[in-house]
């Protein structure tokens, strides 16, 4: 099959090894960017503009793939950045169908354009509202799009997406963060994600600074007006979230059914967390696993609510658990009962790769593995097999070929994010 989806990141003992973590996984990446600096992957026309190629004999021109097309092509420059480096992706339908993705970079936001056939367009893009910052991460409700980075100061923009649509591609516009922007909100300042939950029109900033009240855990902001984001509540008892998926629960467990319950990933766990009353969150449970290094994304299976993914991202560097082999490793999790979650199996990736985000859509994780790019996998069998015993690889494409010859490498170079819309 090719896949027709658009593809356009507490004891104070726990609290202090999670920090240290943290500190880690930053030198290492800074470590890693500064050696590709070096030898001049983010100089002008380092990459040559790639024309709509189909996968074949397992390749894409230079690009290992399977079942997975080239259908569009942007360079950082092509999209005003002067830094030419990213970072963040995510996408907006418009009310009339038109899809556009929204493509965060150290020193903005561009915005593109996703014609029917794939093919990308550059629109205008919105500068960082202070510095520039390798970090940095928008989401989407509605018509706005929601963005935070790890800049100084850089606190919450908000962005009215119907704007890209009567730009014309022959003259791509430069937003102001002065003018351009539906609002500004300074209630935290650096944030290092932003997770979306639209159905209740909350945002979650995770990451922000220890000086913002939250220590970095779940900045809750109402933004049911996005023109006057209010401030909703906090969650500081469970230590820094890296990442949340939020959802009003519909699971096996009814003790929790219509409450607004977060599943966070907190560095060294998981933690599940009953926001339902912003103004007194509830953590209903934290758990670790076998060769945790770096609890960082995940996602639940389907709508039954009773399987969930997650990825680590330092358990491949590391060497450590079931990632001794430094393949890529998804790890199951029986959410049955919210209240005492179960580690039930894993899968491993054919490639060495480092994982960093997945997202699932109708039965298949997306996922994005740093070096060896975006991997498709069948996940409907969990329900059947929990071990992770009938998932399997069904498609990929593999956009980083610079470590083909050496067989993968888990390093942070590559996809760090994708989108996935239908």
């Amino acid at each position: 099959m090719k896949t027709s989806t658009f593809l356009a990141a507490v004891s104070v003992l726990a609290g202090t090894a999670a920090a240290e973590s943290m500190a880690r996984l930053r030198e290492l990446k800074i470590d890693t960017w500064a050696r590709q600096n070096e030898v001049g992957a983010f100089d002008v026309d380092r990459y040559q503009a790639t024309a709509a190629t189909s996968c074949v004999n397992g390749y894409a021109g230079e690009y290992q793939c399977s079942n997975v097309d080239l259908k569009g092509f942007l360079r950082h420059q092509d999209m005003g950045s002067s830094t030419r480096k990213g970072n963040d992706i995510w996408g907006w339908t418009a009310p009339n169908g038109r899809e556009f993705a929204t493509v965060g970079q150290t020193d903005g936001t561009a915005f593109v354009e996703i014609l029917s056939d794939g093919s990308l367009v550059y629109l205008g893009r919105l500068p960082t509202q202070t510095t520039s910052s390798s970090w940095r991460d928008m989401k989407v409700i509605g018509n706005h799009v929601y963005i935070g980075s790890e800049a100084s100061n850089h606190g919450l923009q908000v962005f009215d997406l119907t704007k890209l649509l009567t730009i014309s591609p022959s003259s791509p516009k430069v937003f102001s963060t002065s003018t351009d922007l539906t609002a500004i909100y300074k209630g935290f300042g650096s944030s290092h994600n932003i997770v979306a939950h639209e159905e209740t029109k909350m945002i979650y900033a995770v990451g922000t600074a220890t000086s913002a009240g939250c220590k970095g855990g779940l900045f809750m902001v109402n933004v049911t007006n996005p023109a006057s984001p209010v401030k909703a509540g906090c969650l500081s008892s469970g230590g820094y979230v890296h990442d949340a998926q939020c959802v009003i629960y519909k699971g096996p467990d009814t003790r929790y059914t219509n409450k607004e319950i977060c599943f966070n990933f907190n560095e060294d766990t998981l933690d599940i967390v009953d926001v339902t009353s912003k103004s007194s969150p509830k953590t209903l449970s934290s758990k670790t696993y076998t060769g945790a290094s770096y609890t960082h994304q995940g996602w639940l299976v389907d709508s039954s609510m009773k399987y969930l993914l997650l990825d680590d991202e330092l358990d491949e560097v590391n060497g450590a658990g079931k990632a001794a082999n430094k393949r890529t490793t998804t790890y199951i999790v029986d959410i049955t009962s919210l209240t005492a979650p179960v580690f039930t199996g894993t899968y491993q990736s054919p490639a060495i790769s480092i994982d960093h985000n997945q997202y699932v859509v109708d039965g298949l994780s997306y996922q994005s593995n740093y070096g060896s790019g975006l991997r498709v996998v069948d996940v409907s069998s969990i329900p059947s097999k929990p071990d992770g015993s009938g998932m399997k690889q069904v498609g990929y494409f593999d956009c980083y070929p610079e470590d083909d010859k050496l067989g993968g490498q888990a390093e942070f170079t590559g996809s760090c994010l994708k989108y996935t819309g239908k």
